[in-house]
This record gives C-alpha cells, sequence and structure tokens, in this order.
C-alpha cells in the first residue's frame, strides 16, 4: 500500500479509539436537517510524506488529483476569492450571489505589502526569496488574518504554508520542504484533499525554482471524525489498498503563473471505489 494509506488509518484508528467526543458540547456545526454535528477528535496530529519517494495519494479511495490542483492554482495563482474562477462546486456553500467567499483564502494571499524589493503579494514573496535567498527562515504564506477575519465566509482551515530549503549530499540541486499548518479537518471529506494539494504546490514552486521536491510536513490542531462518518471510515480503512500512483508534472513549465491541470501527469493510479453521499457539516 501507499504511505499515504499507511498514515490514513493509524491516524484514523487513533482518533476512533483514543479520541475524545465533543457530543453534548457546545458546538458550531450542524448537518443539513440541523442537527449539530458532534467529532472524535485528536489534538496535535502530525503527519510526514516524502514526495522524493512518492506521492502522497490515497488509494483506499480516488483523490480527485486535478481537482486538488485546480483549487490550488486558485488561491495561490489566480489569488481569487470568487468561485466563479474554480472549476468545481466545493465552495458553493460559503459564496454570496456574486460567486465571493469574502477576503478570504486567495484574496489575501494577492494583497500586496512594501519590501526593500518593491511592492509584491504573499505568493511573489514566497518566489523570489527561493530564487534569491533560498536558506531564508522566513519564507511563508499566511492566509489567517484577524483584522479581516470578520469579511470572510468562512475562515481557513489550512492557513499557514512554510517553504524551508535543505541540500541533500550529493545532490546538486536543492531539496524544497513544506510545513502545512491547519487549524482544523474533517478527517474523512478533507485530509487527503488537502495532502495532495499541498503536495502539487510543493511540486510546483520546486520546479519554477530549479529545486527537488522533499518532504511534506502536515500539521493538524484539530483532526476530526465526524460522528456520522465514523462508520464510514471504519469500512474505508479496512479495504485493500495499492501502490501510490505515479505524478508528476509537464518539465516544460518553469513559470508558476503558466500551469494549468493539463499539467498534472497522473499514472498507475489504482483505488477502491469513490465513497459517494459523504454529509458535509457546515
Amino acid at each position: 500500500m501507499s504511505y499515504a494509506d499507511t498514515l490514513f488509518i493509524n491516524m484514523c484508528r487513533d482518533i476512533i479509539e483514543n479520541g475524545t467526543s465533543t457530543e453534548g458540547e457546545r458546538v458550531r456545526p450542524k448537518w443539513e436537517d440541523g442537527t449539530y454535528a458532534y467529532t472524535i477528535k485528536r489534538f496535535g496530529v502530525v503527519n510526514r510524506y516524502d514526495l522524493a519517494k512518492e506521492f502522497p495519494a490515497l488509494t483506499l479511495r480516488r483523490t480527485a488529483l486535478k481537482s486538488c490542483m485546480d483549487e490550488i492554482l486558485w488561491i495561490y495563482q489566480k489569488k481569487s476569492n470568487n468561485i466563479q474562477d474554480l472549476n468545481s462546486s466545493i465552495w458553493d456553500e460559503w459564496a454570496d450571489e456574486t460567486g465571493s467567499i469574502g477576503k478570504a483564502y486567495g484574496y489575501q494571499i494577492g494583497v500586496k505589502s512594501q519590501y526593500k524589493e518593491g511592492m509584491m503579494d504573499q505568493m511573489d514573496r514566497v518566489l523570489y526569496d527561493l530564487r534569491n535567498n533560498p536558506y531564508s527562515r522566513r519564507i511563508m504564506t499566511n492566509t489567517y488574518v484577524f483584522a479581516d477575519l470578520s469579511e470572510m465566509h468562512l475562515y481557513p482551515c489550512a492557513y499557514g504554508v512554510t517553504y524551508n530549503v535543505t541540500k541533500k549530499s550529493g545532490e546538486e540541486k536543492l531539496t524544497l520542504n513544506m510545513v502545512l499548518n491547519q487549524r482544523s479537518q474533517d478527517v474523512l471529506a478533507a485530509n487527503n484533499w488537502n495532502v495532495c494539494q499541498y503536495a502539487i504546490l510543493l511540486m510546483m514552486v520546486a520546479q519554477c525554482c530549479g529545486m527537488l521536491p522533499g518532504e511534506l510536513v502536515h500539521v493538524i490542531a484539530d483532526a476530526h471524525i465526524y460522528d456520522r462518518h465514523v462508520e464510514i471510515v471504519k469500512e474505508l480503512i479496512e479495504r485493500p489498498a495499492y501502490e501510490a500512483p505515479r505524478v508528476s508534472l509537464n518539465p516544460k513549465i518553469t513559470d508558476f503563473y503558466a500551469f494549468t491541470t493539463g499539467d498534472l501527469l497522473v499514472e498507475d493510479y489504482v483505488t477502491g471505489p469513490q465513497v459517494k453521499n459523504i454529509p458535509i457539516a457546515v
């Protein structure tokens, strides 16, 4: 099985067997029928994925990798907060009549600030530093901007990315690593989606900066399984698993802003059946 399968299975078992329940507590999320959505949760889950070894896609069920990339492009390349720029319906629940999700995600990435090198937004600053000062310990993006929270239709879940460069012995190229910080995660609906998204982002940034993709470290403050997801998760983690797919990018693309989902190459992705009609708490 893929290493992502192993981590996912172990994480889910740990949450179910050792997690704490929010049942009966004051919680915000509700199901579509108005019932409060309780969870079993674990605090401070940390998973590490080495992209030099394999791409971290689940095989227990299929993760829509091109859709993952599309959302990443929406946030970090298009720097958009409007669902009309997104080729899926995952944000429809939080969009207003104009398609906006407020001052969230891509909006924050696109805000420009004055640096001594000139005006740059968050993503442009990352690319500038990786090319000009790769060993800086200050290369990061952040979408959790307190001053704008009241104007966001949903507070960011995966909010902070830190880039860190290392040089492996015997390698001519530098290795680019990433820490993804997430305040909250619906493990069934979003875990591998987020992992694959940021693995693809890491690959894109590494390629356009002439580096090799290295480790993705995923830090989740509140990793939870919703009450109506528990039986689905139990069935999912008992399924047979397969080898990780081979995932790469079109090697001709060296401009971060030139990538499209057509540049994501996925081979030998064998999976179990999709889990359909997952109830989503809002």
